[in-house]
């Protein structure tokens, strides 16, 4: 199982709030088998503990260390929200990206995934990229 698939890209989304953000990004992981429905939660529990708004029209929302256990595989979900979703930063966050590391990938899954975005024009070539097929090669090239 790849840790990106078009199955866990979504290009339009549309969300209320970034809880329901999260769910989206964390059902994602689920359909594709990477975690339990119980990770979900753990994803929710994160957010209200700290934010996981990174900057620049950025979340990488994440479960906390006890939703180890409902990790079967490392995933990536990606949801570009064109209008944007309120995560308390100084700006929405347009891409939101679900992130479930097995075993101790969490922060290397982590950091690879920042790194892309400090490119200035990264967010933008991401919320221009014409099909889910480019926007994983954008993330394939940092992912390595």
């Amino acid at each position: 199982m790849s840790i990106l698939s078009e199955n866990k890209v979504i290009m339009h989304g549309a969300a209320n709030d970034k809880y329901e953000a999260i769910k989206m990004a964390g059902k994602l992981l689920v359909d594709a088998g990477h975690v339990t429905e119980e990770y979900v939660p753990k994803m929710l529990e994160r957010e209200k503990v700290v934010s996981t708004y990174m900057g620049g029209g950025l979340a990488i929302p994440h479960g906390t260390k006890e939703a180890r256990p409902f990790i079967k595989s490392t995933g990536l979900s990606i949801i570009r929200f064109p209008d944007g979703v309120d995560f308390g930063g100084d700006e929405p966050a347009f891409v939101v990206i679900g992130i479930a590391a097995a075993g101790d990938g969490h922060m290397e899954v982590l950091t690879n995934v920042a790194m892309i975005f400090t490119e200035d024009d990264a967010i933008d070539r991401v919320m221009n990229a014409p099909t889910a097929a480019d926007v994983i090669a954008i993330f394939e090239g940092g992912l390595e």
